[in-house]
């Protein structure tokens, strides 16, 4: 059975009551369309898509609709609403004895929005700032954190413990078991330390914001303010909408409207300074907190011993490790990343993702230190390799905004609610082939064998690889998702969701579902030396010219075979047409 999905899914929204024009009331009852699984949910499930043991089943295409048509209070409504209404709560609360800051995913020093709020707070009522950390085994699990990725984490938590212990400031780090406790368990820390304000950046993802509510709740009733802010974006979820008021949905108009809107406002790239250091005298008062390990990665997402000295080398974790990876690339790549990008043999791109996943590195850094490269202080002018750059991290934003106003595309359903009638196939054995890297598609199986190898896979194999487990092999999409999740050290929910999507038709993307890439057409365009799949083809290394690409259909197929690599498991062509006939029955097929 294929290993469970990973997502941050929809477990307790309630539909809104009937306030505004703009939402209607939808009865409880069991035959509600709205409360009932979607058709094909118990078949996904028993191969499994879904993770039961955190997540209810994939919900109905009515319900993901009954969030396009406003029916149902999205979860960063009611954070807003929670904000807005506990806003003279919070105001009226006085700085105790210290001011707290959250780390989640923005684990860096410099350029931390929250951080830096956090410090002034701090600064003004001459208290100390102490920092806390939570480790969740059960988010790690749900969320199908990959080893190497939690591995990242843990070392970056050590850097950035040293890194605040030289500001004065204590970093916290505590095990939580129970993913539900961690609200309840950060407040009662708060409470033992006399900490009277919480700030934190928001995440986007259904599962954070709903704790994020129930976090700003608990804090108001114990007599606690919480500050959340907008730091993961460079411009915040919401900001930006069509001229019909509406948000967007493709890309190219998205990132106009993204680009007017910086220059507009030219503050969102302004960095934070880091916090201020604690008085000299903090130290002994917090000892306890300075004096706290950090802890072992939980045991299940341990790297092999054997993996660690090698993956560590290529992946250096901590803030400054970030920083001196962007300013390498920016001094000697970024010009021809435009033309030299989509090369998997070549080492053309940045390889910072795994740093704006783990928070080491900001957008906000990232884009303003390649806009400082080019001769122009617009966004889309100047020199085209830092202009293709700026517009692949503005991506990341794209998606996280995605999120943020369709929250359903956390909940197992594809962005696009109709293509959820695709009758996908579950054959283990081919998605066993594509997972192992032995699919005898010689550039399919390079990639997969580099993620599985480094952590990491280059963005065009990543289209490539999810667009062959779709298309060609017609197997539902979430179990790429999710097996992408397993084992990436970048692993961002958002970005990876939205690929997902984009490769296999059924997410934000303009482009039809008979778009359907050819392996062996993309192997010889962007590895046309075969350099790239004799790298981590170990057993084509021998094989000369265009039959690197396709060695069975192109005269290397006793070679091939001789050395232990497999034949194509599936036929392209034949593939491409059961592909099109499967999608063009699902669009046409009623479901509930």
């Amino acid at each position: 059975m294929p290993p469970q999905r990973t997502a941050k899914r929809d477990v307790s929204d309630k539909v809104a009551p009937e306030s505004s024009n703009k939402r209607r009331r939808v009865d409880r009852d069991a035959t509600d369309p709205l409360h009932r699984p979607h058709h094909f949910a118990a078949e996904a499930e028993e191969n499994g898509v879904v993770l039961r043991k955190y997540y209810p089943p994939e919900m109905s295409n009515a319900r993901a609709q009954a969030y396009n048509d406003n029916e149902i209070p999205r979860p960063i409504e009611k954070l807003n609403a929670a904000l807005e209404a506990t806003a003279k709560t919070r105001e009226g609360i006085k700085v105790r004895d210290a001011v707290m800051h959250w780390f989640k995913a923005d684990l860096r020093v410099a350029d931390n929005r929250a951080l830096w709020e956090a410090s002034q707070k701090a600064q003004a009522a001459g208290v100390p700032l102490i920092c806390i950390y939570i480790v969740s085994p059960e988010d790690f699990e749900a969320h199908s954190t990959a080893p190497v990725r939690v591995d990242f984490v843990a070392r970056t938590l050590h850097e950035l413990k040293r890194d605040l212990a030289a500001l004065e400031i204590p970093l916290y780090i505590e095990t939580v078991e129970k993913r539900n406790d961690i609200p309840e368990r950060i407040v009662d820390f708060m409470e033992e330390w006399d900490a009277s304000h919480l700030f934190a950046n928001i995440e986007y993802e259904v599962d954070e914001l709903r704790r994020e509510v129930k976090m700003v709740k608990l804090c108001a009733e114990r007599g606690i303010a919480p500050e959340l802010f907008h730091d993961t974006c460079v411009v915040p979820p919401g900001a930006l909408q069509t001229g019909a008021g509406k948000q967007y949905v493709v890309y190219s108009p998205w990132f106009r409207s993204w680009v007017a809107h910086v220059h507009q406002n030219p503050e969102l790239l302004v960095p934070f300074d880091p916090p201020a250091p604690n008085p000299s005298a903090a130290r002994e008062k917090l000892e306890a907190l300075f004096d706290c390990e950090v802890p072992d990665v939980p045991e299940p997402n341990r790297l092999p011993e054997e993996d660690a000295e090698r993956l560590h080398a290529m992946w250096p974790a901590g803030e400054q490790a970030a920083k001196d990876r962007l300013e390498q690339f920016c001094d000697e790549k970024i010009a021809r990343y435009g033309k030299r990008r989509d090369f998997p043999a070549e080492a053309a791109t940045s390889s910072i993702s795994a740093y704006l996943a783990a928070g080491t590195l900001s957008a906000r850094t990232a884009v303003r230190t390649a806009r400082d490269r080019n001769k122009t202080k617009k966004l889309d002018a100047g020199v085209e390799g830092i202009t293709t750059w700026i517009s692949e991290v503005a991506w990341r934003d794209f998606y996280k905004h995605i999120l943020a106003h369709w929250p359903y595309v956390c909940m197992y359903k594809p962005f696009r609610p109709d293509y959820a009638d695709i009758e996908w196939s579950y054959n283990s054995a081919h998605f066993q082939a594509w997972c192992d890297g032995r699919t005898g598609f010689p550039i399919v199986d390079a990639a997969m064998r580099q993620m599985r190898s480094i952590g990491w896979m280059h963005n065009r194999c990543r289209m490539i690889v999810a667009s062959f487990l779709c298309k060609d092999l017609l197997l539902d999409w979430r179990m790429g998702e999710r097996f992408f999740m397993e084992h990436l050290i970048d692993g961002d929910f958002a970005s990876n969701n939205g690929g997902w999507g984009f490769s296999s038709s059924v997410g934000v993307d303009p482009q039809p579902y008979f778009r359907i890439f050819n392996p062996t057409l993309q192997s010889e365009k962007f590895d046309p030396d075969g350099e790239y799949i004799r790298r981590w083809v170990p057993e084509l290394a021998a094989v000369e010219g265009k039959a690197i690409h396709d060695p069975y259909y192109r005269g290397a197929a006793d070679q091939a075979k001789q050395a232990g690599y497999p034949p194509p498991v599936v036929h392209h062509k034949e593939s491409r047409d059961r592909a099109l006939k499967m999608y063009k029955e699902g669009l046409g097929r009623d479901g509930p």
